[in-house]
């Protein structure tokens, strides 16, 4: 099967890093932004292009939500197979004659950092069995997680991960920022990052909650308070407060 990612980014780098890692030829790597594609060619071997998209059985659309549409308009191939890989998207949204899918790796991506492929869910929707069989069998040659998912049920699942990744990170970045301010090594709270992380592997996040807001402790919630301004002064408040609506206090 000649298989072609279209996409220089994050997500694009590392479905095509884990395609070669196992063994899974790729025709070409697809894109406008020829540096990153030069320097992910070189790293994987494979061929690229910023002009001419060579002919495939699957695309695989890996660019940023508002670009899925015309970038998947480029595709005039109507017996091939595309897929966007986009957590929020219809499958609808590919605008060509060809058959249909999404392709979704559930999984925060920086080509930076290196990731066990194996462990990465993949969320499959097609339009037929028979291309539900194909993209179920690619994904998983890369892991051992691989589930159908409709969109309806994906939107909640990009919901989910927003909340579990996008909003944490936000929080660390916001913790940094306080502890940059007094001149504390961030260092210092990895391990209690790690431990919270770690935690809900063993017990479930409810169960798991600890701090000044579970405990109702008022004393402290004031003076952590005065020491805040702004936002972060506002997202401290909305925060306490949904957790003593949680656990009713």
């Amino acid at each position: 099967m000649q298989i072609v990612i279209i996409g220089s980014g994050n997500v694009a780098y590392h479905l095509a890093k884990a395609f070669v890692l196992n063994n899974i030829p790729l025709a070409q790597i697809f894109g406008r932004n020829e540096k990153d594609l030069e320097k992910i060619a070189a790293e994987l071997h494979i061929p690229y292009s910023t002009e001419k998209l060579e002919d495939a059985d699957l695309y695989i659309i890996c660019v940023s939500d508002n670009s899925v549409q015309n970038v998947s308009a480029m595709i005039t191939k109507k017996d091939s197979l595309v897929a966007h890989t986009s957590g929020s998207l219809p499958k609808e949204l590919l605008a060509g004659e060809y058959r249909k899918a999404s392709f979704y790796p559930l999984q925060t991506f920086s080509k930076s950092k290196d990731l066990t492929y194996k462990k990465i869910p993949f969320f499959i929707e097609t339009e037929t069995e028979k291309d539900k069989e194909i993209l179920f069998k690619l994904a998983s040659k890369i892991s051992d997680h691989v589930m159908e998912s409709s969109h309806d049920k994906r939107k909640y699942i990009h919901l989910t991960a927003v909340f579990a990744c996008n909003f944490v990170n936000h929080l660390f970045s916001k913790a940094k920022e306080i502890s940059d301010s007094q001149e504390i090594p961030f260092d210092y709270f990895l391990p209690l990052i790690d431990e919270t992380v770690q935690k809900i592997h063993e017990i479930e996040p409810r169960l798991a909650q600890t701090g000044p807001a579970v405990r109702n402790d008022v004393r402290v919630l004031e003076l952590h308070e005065q020491l805040l301004k702004d936002e972060s002064l506002e997202i401290y408040k909305v925060m306490n407060h949904s957790i003593k609506k949680m656990y009713g206090l």
